[in-house]
């Protein structure tokens, strides 16, 4: 592809002398493996904001995917939180045109509050991407989410005292979405850019301190890695698989006993006490969550303590009042149900 600052007549020279850069190497790897199982002709978007890690991705997609006989294309969201933020999302774009990438949008969107900044944007971004996917007729869209940030994302969850699918971290597949780098760290990502000629941006976001996760990355994971010894990252995102396992099998298994256990009816669901109290804990919350989900809470607010809550109804019912949730729901225990919904009353 000429003009790609990955396919230079010197870059071109070391693949046919087995001279390819490991890190670049590296990220096609990531990106083949993730790619191959899809038919050809798929459009395959990849969501860069410009900096390193996406940049990376989009460098190793325009490489692999017309070989697999894929379309790929590129989604640049502009938040609009920084005054050059159009410029820097243009000037993404352009470096997503010169790697071969076809189509390249650009897509303005309004972030909120709800959720927190980091919530907000990260609402806005998806939705964002979840509709130009629509548009395009996508059936893929590839996430630079590495190895660091699987580990940042473990820690977050630990200081929350979330469950085991917090835990589990960020899956490499979830519906529309694909995340290839989960087991390349971060430094990969930006040798492979540096090997590539490529110009990424720095977000300053990533180095203020307000954000949690800016001071997981700088203050506590380098804390970690001189108390324990290096390999902390790898171990902490290892352990985000193993959970995620775990909580695979756990989620089927709640699956199943809800189809029994819940019921739905004019805006309310209905969870029979009497097939619940019988299910380990592990089951039984699983089930009152996706009840609550259902009834109109939003999962970014259901906490734990939330469903802890609502399973003290079933498990220690002392004839108590309703639980308030988010959204405007509530959670009651009547005539051997647990009812929830948004005009639940005792």
């Amino acid at each position: 592809m000429p003009g790609s600052p990955d396919f230079t007549a010197e870059h071109l020279v070391e693949q046919r002398r087995g001279k390819l850069h490991p890190a670049v190497a590296r990220t096609r790897e990531a990106v083949r493996a993730t790619l191959a199982e899809l038919p050809q002709g798929t459009t395959v978007l990849v969501a860069c904001s410009g900096g390193t890690d996406s940049l990376a991705l989009a460098a190793a997609t325009a490489f692999e995917a017309p070989k697999l006989g894929l379309r790929a294309g590129a989604v640049i969201v502009d938040h609009g939180l920084q005054p050059d933020s159009s410029h820097v999302a243009e000037t993404a774009a352009e470096q997503c045109r010169g790697l071969g990438l076809d189509p390249v949008l650009v897509r303005e969107v309004e972030v909120g509050t709800e959720g927190g900044p980091e919530g907000a944007a990260r609402t806005a971004r998806y939705d964002a991407l979840r509709d130009v996917a629509d548009e395009l007729a996508a059936d893929v869209v590839l996430l630079a989410h590495t190895r660091d940030d699987q580990a940042e994302t473990v820690l977050l969850g630990l200081g929350r005292g979330s469950g085991a699918r917090s835990l589990a971290g960020m899956a490499p597949a979830m519906g529309l979405l694909r995340r290839p780098f989960l087991e390349v760290p971060r430094a990969t990502t930006a040798a492979a850019c540096i090997a590539s000629g490529l110009r990424p941006w720095h977000d300053p976001h990533n180095d203020d301190p307000q954000y949690t996760r800016v001071r997981v990355r700088h203050e506590v994971l380098p804390v970690l890695e001189e108390a324990l010894g290096p390999g902390v990252v790898e171990a902490l995102a290892r352990t985000a698989g193993l959970l995620r396992a775990d909580a695979d099998a756990l989620d089927q298994l709640a699956a199943d006993v809800a189809e029994t256990a819940l019921s739905r009816a004019e805006g309310q669901v209905r969870s029979d006490v009497g097939v619940l109290e019988d299910q380990p804990a592990a089951i039984r919350t699983r089930v009152l969550r996706q009840a609550a989900l259902e009834a109109g809470c939003r999962a970014t607010d259901l906490t734990a303590g939330h469903v802890a809550s609502v399973d003290a109804l079933v498990t220690d019912w002392r004839g108590q009042r309703w639980i308030d949730l988010p959204q405007g729901v509530r959670a009651i225990r009547k005539g051997g149900f647990i009812i929830l919904g948004p005009d639940v009353t005792g």
